[in-house]
C-alpha cells in the first residue's frame, strides 16, 4: 500500500476509552482527555483464505476379477489396486489482516462526540455508527477428513458367506465357481421373497425387510469378489496466503501417497498460486481532473487496487478470480470536520477486507 507522509502519532503512555463492545470482535473508541483527544487505528492488508476440497479414491481389485466376464457377464471391474487424489473445488475468501507497520491518528477537539468502531485488533470499521461484526482470519493449514462420499465395502467380505468346501478347494477357478453359485442362490432367494413364492416367506413386514436387507448385503459382498470395490473420502484443507507482488509460488502440493501436503513436501505435485496486479489504486481527482489534496489530519482510508489470483496444477487452471487488495492501492483521507459538525455530522463505514470507504452519509437524529 502506498502511504502519504507519515502522520505523527503521540501514543506513548496514552490510553483509549473503550465503551461496551457490540460483540467480542468489535469495539467502540472515543476521544477523551486522558488520551489527548486522539483515536489511534489501523487499516487492513488483504489476505486470502483458500479452502481446498479434494477426493481420495481407493480402488481394490477383487480376488476373482479374471472370472468376472464368465460369471457376471461384465468386464467393468477394478483391474488393480490404486489410490488417486483429485482436487474437486477451490474457494477463495478475501479477509482483512492488521497492518502492524502503520497506524493512524484521528485528532479531535475537546467536547467532540465522535466515536470510531474498530475490530478487535484496531482496524478501522466505522465512524459515528455501530460497526458490523467481522470474521477473524485463520492462520496456517488445517486438514481433516470431512466425510465419506462412497464406500462399497471390502473385497474380502464374501468370506463370511463361504463354507468349508470353499476353503478346501484346490484352485481359484473352482473357488470362483463356488462364489458365483452362492451369488446365484442369493439372487434366487431374493427374487422368491419379493414375489412371495419362498417356502419361508414371513408374514411380518418388518421381518421381511430384514431378510431382504441381509440378502442385499450378501449379494453385494459376493459381487465385490469379482468386481472389486471403490471408496471415496473427501478432505478439506485451508491455507492463508498474503499476496505481496506480481509472481507465482507453490501454495501446497497434492500427493497420491499423502494427499494434501505442504509446499515443502516434494513427494506431491505442486499447486501454484499466481498474483497478477491488474490495476493500482489511484488518488481521487476534482472536477478539473486535478488530484485532490490530502486533508490535514484527515481520517485515512484505503483506495484498493485489483489483482487476478490464479491457481493451477499440472498445466490445468483450477481457480481464477479478480478481486480488490489494499496492498496494491493507495490511501486518501476524509476531512475530520465531516464527523465533528454539531448540526449535521457524517457517518462512514469502511471495508474490513480492504479498508475502502463503503458508505458515507449524514447521521439522522
Amino acid at each position: 500500500m502506498k502511504h502519504p507522509n507519515p502522520i505523527a502519532l503521540c501514543i506513548a503512555a496514552a490510553s483509549i476509552c473503550v465503551l461496551p463492545a457490540m460483540s467480542q470482535q468489535t469495539k467502540i473508541l472515543t476521544a477523551e482527555k486522558h488520551n489527548e483527544y486522539g483515536i489511534v487505528y489501523s487499516l487492513p492488508t488483504t489476505a486470502l483464505q483458500i479452502r481446498v476440497t479434494a477426493q481420495k479414491e481407493t480402488r481394490k481389485a477383487g480376488p476373482f476379477r479374471q472370472y468376472a466376464k464368465r460369471y457376471l457377464g461384465t468386464t467393468n471391474v477394478v483391474g488393480e489396486d490404486a489410490v488417486s487424489w483429485t482436487i474437486t473445488s477451490v474457494e477463495v475468501t478475501p479477509v482483512g489482516v492488521k497492518d502492524d507497520d502503520t497506524k493512524y491518528l484521528m485528532q479531535l477537539k475537546a467536547g467532540a462526540t465522535t466515536y470510531v468502531g474498530v475490530a478487535g485488533d484496531g482496524m478501522l470499521l466505522s465512524i459515528n455508527t455501530q460497526p458490523e461484526e467481522t470474521e477473524s482470519d485463520t492462520d496456517g493449514a488445517q486438514t481433516n477428513v470431512a466425510r465419506s462420499v462412497r464406500n462399497d465395502g471390502g473385497v474380502d467380505d464374501y468370506l463370511q458367506y463361504v463354507d468349508m468346501d470353499f476353503v478346501s478347494a484346490q484352485n481359484s477357478m473352482r473357488q470362483a465357481e463356488m462364489v458365483a453359485n452362492s451369488l446365484m442362490d442369493v439372487r434366487d432367494a431374493y427374487l422368491s421373497l419379493t414375489r412371495g413364492t419362498a417356502d419361508n416367506t414371513p408374514t411380518d413386514g418388518r421381518q421381511l425387510e430384514l431378510m431382504l436387507n441381509s440378502l442385499r448385503q450378501q449379494e453385494s459382498a459376493l459381487t465385490r469378489a469379482f468386481s472389486g470395490s471403490v471408496s471415496i473420502e473427501e478432505y478439506t484443507a485451508q491455507y492463508t496466503y498474503l499476496p505481496e507482488e506480481d509472481g507465482e509460488e507453490v501454495l501446497f502440493r497434492i500427493s497420491d501417497f499423502t494427499g494434501l501436503t505442504g509446499a515443502e513436501d516434494y513427494s506431491g505435485v505442486p499447486v501454484y498460486i499466481r498474483t497478477e496486479v491488474m490495476m493500482e489504486g489511484t488518488l481521487p481527482v476534482d472536477a478539473n481532473g486535478e488530484t485532490k489534496k490530502f486533508p490535514k489530519d484527515g481520517v485515512v482510508y484505503a483506495i484498493p487496487g485489483t489483482a487476478k489470483i490464479t491457481l493451477q496444477t499440472g498445466g490445468r487452471q483450477i481457480y481464477s478470480r479478480e478481486m480488490e487488495f489494499a496492498q496494491f492501492g493507495t490511501v486518501f483521507a476524509l476531512a475530520p470536520s465531516l464527523f465533528t459538525d454539531r448540526k449535521a455530522p457524517s457517518y462512514a463505514r469502511f471495508s474490513p477486507v480492504t479498508g475502502a470507504l463503503e458508505e458515507i452519509g449524514t447521521v439522522k437524529e
